[in-house]
């Protein structure tokens, strides 16, 4: 396991972090198997969201973390602030409110890294900012970002911090894979860093250094390894968020020239994708949500594949040759 540094933590962050989402109160000796084995590979950071699972994923993080005896040795990084049919909700009352159900959920003093899980541009960046400020005076949290806000509104963010002596985002939390992002899985709001679209802001986080968090690396099972032109709409495996998302010809060529590289270097589809993800010269920390310890294990593989950069120029549709 490769590990990386967060402003304000102390303890190292893996560069492979699991998600809990899948994690089921019906099931729970699976979902803490799957926790130990993620563990004992040296993932140390778990990412979980007060939205996931009405918050089971949060109440059963907690509980493995303190039967377990480890909240000295991981790291939480947890969400708050999404949407609710009714209203937006990124306001100071609801980011508290989040916050105090979050802790009480997973039974702890202190969140390493809490993450707003979406952004509403209409709402002033200050009061948000003064408020993770507030609360990370106050011991709650360690390390504060955003998972869904543009760069643009980051930098925002980042110069009232600046102008007014406070702490700013440490990190952000995008979408970020070899595969475009077509159409938004899930509403309007989602943020990527995919695509040619989106040159611009992978050059700002570039030139920022900042820690990014990025959520469905392998396109929510599109490099699954499984699914191609003429199956993708009969797979009943297969996420509708993906195949809104992903499943456009713009992709498949992509995935055919994955295939290709993958036969070649005798790894697996989902491994050339990750490997992607892991070679961009960005400062990543990839988000994952492995089903097993065994797939944790061909995602860890898969961090340590070098890609060159004709490699990884041919993959993205930027060049014919490598």
């Amino acid at each position: 396991m490769k590990y990386g540094n967060i402003p304000g933590l102390e303890k190292p962050v893996s560069r492979l972090c699991q998600g809990a989402i899948m994690l089921d109160p019906a099931n729970v000796p699976w979902g803490m198997e799957v926790l130990d084995s993620v563990y004992a590979q040296g993932c140390n950071t778990f990412d979980t969201g007060h939205i996931y699972g009405n918050g089971s994923s949060e109440r059963l993080l907690g509980q493995w973390i303190s039967e377990r005896g480890l909240r000295d040795k991981v790291n939480i990084l947890t969400k708050g602030c999404h949407h609710n049919p009714d209203r937006k909700r990124v306001t100071p009352y609801d980011l508290t409110a989040d916050l105090m159900d979050s802790l009480a959920r997973m039974k702890v003093d202190t969140i390493d890294v809490y993450v707003l899980h979406r952004d509403d541009p209409e709402v002033e960046v200050g009061p948000i900012v003064e408020t993770l400020n507030q609360h990370l005076e106050a011991g709650r949290i360690r390390a504060f970002g955003g998972s869904n806000w543009t760069s643009e509104r980051i930098g925002q963010a980042n110069a009232y911090a600046n102008a007014h002596g406070l702490v700013p985002f440490a990190l952000s939390s995008p979408n970020y894979s070899l595969a475009e992002m077509v159409e938004s899985p899930w509403g309007e709001d989602c943020v990527s860093l995919s695509g040619p679209q989106n040159e611009a802001a992978r050059e700002w986080y570039k030139g920022q250094n900042m820690p990014l968090f990025t959520w469905s690396s392998l396109a929510r099972g599109f490099f699954a390894g499984n699914i191609g032109r003429d199956n993708f709409e009969g797979m009943k495996a297969v996420d509708r968020s993906s195949i809104k998302a992903y499943c456009h010809e713009v992709n498949f060529k992509r995935l055919d020239r994955v295939s290709e590289l993958a036969k070649e270097k005798g790894l697996t589809i989902p491994q050339i994708a990750m490997a992607y993800v892991a070679n961009t010269p960005l400062n990543i920390f990839g988000l994952v949500g492995c089903y097993s310890g065994k797939e944790f294990q061909e995602c860890l593989e898969a961090w340590d594949v070098t890609l060159t950069a004709e490699e990884m120029a041919w993959l993205d549709l930027r060049s014919e040759s490598r």
